[in-house]
């Protein structure tokens, strides 16, 4: 008798335990191509960075709004959406989106936590996937700068806009960081938390999530003067996601070559060339590499021929590399470079036609361009102080806190802007 209610029992349980997701709904590599339910998988997506700050019940949360973000995007045909998934405390530190999921080392933010359950869950209802960004090389969301800081109790050297700030002090601030043991045990302590993490929605483990496409090691790594440590930490980091999640997809989040790769420390083929990194990334940003001055037509002519060189050539090495090419940031100010809202945006919406039809050209015949996400969904989001820094408490927009508010937002009202993209997500969707 004993041993039958204990097999009926274990029939219950068994009946009752989730059923483990199909292969076929994560995003998966074949052949140097995405694949997705036994088809290609192609995209234009967004960038909203800020997601899980706008999903959560605390301060700076507002699910209303996230709700109708999420619809206009969909709308629009965006379906990929890159994400900050861990986020840096303390919230006292400047130039930071604040409050931050992290508060200090392996102590973790309830409302943040939920809010990127939400968001996923919200993301997944619409069809959605998720790039998650893991760390970030920059301080707007504190990353390896404040993991260092934490470990070694120095106060981070800020970069500009911080009044006397130094570029080159911070570089190296947070570049000190892969070679930082315990900084990076702490990191991996986050990572490790948020991939066994079960969703308080979905009640499905992160893992185990197919709304996620994709771990990013971090926004925009850099090496700088740390460049065998710099490639260590990516094959180690990617390795040790995918031992704790064979599921989804790993990318390293970085810029590419940029324009200058020496000063970085960044070599393309050699950050992509590891087994656990499943595919290639790039951004794009003509006027931080001094290619555009905004309301210059001979400038904006030459930085759009260089923008689709840059492509062109990262295209070819990521072939090489038998590995996808994602276009994941690219953006451009207001004509004139503009904060105010009501700008014309005419110059942009010509820069992300070109950029996108070059990556259309190349995702539709052998190149590895899979997909391209813009630089960043503002929706009906408006800056208090138009060019002014973001302070807490203030909308969310496209900008990190750090940069003038309304730089490269997209707006819901920027009508010739989703002209574009509606264009092009129908393209690349029907690939």
């Amino acid at each position: 008798m004993a041993a039958w209610l204990l097999a009926l029992f274990g029939l219950a349980a068994h009946a009752r335990a989730p059923k483990p997701a199909s292969a076929a709904r994560f995003v998966r590599v074949s052949q140097g191509r995405f694949v997705l339910d036994g088809r290609p998988y192609h995209y234009v997506g967004a960038n909203l960075w800020y997601g899980v700050n706008l999903a959560s019940l605390g301060p700076g949360g507002d699910r209303a709004r996230l709700g109708r973000e999420l619809d206009r995007l969909k709308a629009l045909g965006v379906t990929n959406l890159r994400i900050m998934g861990l986020t840096q405390g303390p919230d006292r530190q400047p130039w930071r989106m604040v409050p931050a999921l992290e508060k200090s080392p392996r102590h973790y933010n309830k409302a943040l936590l939920q809010g990127l359950d939400y968001l996923l869950a919200e993301m997944g209802k619409r069809g959605m996937k998720a790039v998650v960004m893991l760390n970030n090389f920059w301080q707007w969301s504190g990353g390896m700068a404040q993991y260092h800081a934490w470990s070694t109790r120095e106060p981070i050297p800020y970069p500009p806009p911080e009044p006397g700030g130094d570029w080159a002090a911070y570089d190296s601030f947070a570049s000190a960081f892969y070679g930082d043991r315990k900084a990076v045990e702490w990191s991996d302590g986050a990572i490790k938390m948020l991939i066994r993490r079960k969703n308080s929605v979905t009640k499905v483990r992160y893992r185990d999530d197919p709304t996620i496409m994709a771990w990013e090691l971090a926004n925009e790594p850099e090496g700088r003067d740390r460049v065998k440590d710099f490639n260590a930490w990516l094959d180690q980091t990617a390795s040790f996601i995918k031992s704790l999640d064979p599921n989804h997809l790993v990318t390293t989040g970085s810029e590419g070559s940029t324009a200058a790769p020496e000063p970085t420390g960044l070599d393309f083929s050699r950050n992509h060339s590891p087994a656990a990194v499943d595919y290639a990334v790039i951004h794009i940003w003509p006027q931080n590499w001094g290619w555009y001055i905004p309301g210059s037509s001979v400038t904006f002519a030459s930085s759009v021929r260089k923008s689709v060189d840059y492509l062109d050539r990262h295209d070819a090495l990521a072939r090489q590399l038998g590995k996808p090419l994602v276009v994941e940031e690219f953006g451009l100010p207001r004509d004139s470079g503009t904060f105010d809202p009501s700008g014309a945006t005419a110059w942009r919406d010509a820069y992300y036609d070109a950029v996108l039809r070059e990556a259309y050209r190349l995702a539709s015949s052998s190149g590895a361009v899979a997909g391209a996400n813009f630089w960043a969904w503002a929706g009906e989001g408006r800056p208090r102080r138009a060019g002014e820094f973001w302070r807490p408490g203030d909308p969310w927009t496209g900008d990190p806190p750090h940069e003038p508010q309304g730089g490269n937002s997209v707006y819901d009202s920027d009508a010739g802007t989703e002209q574009v993209i509606r264009r092009y997500t129908a393209l690349f969707g029907a690939l």
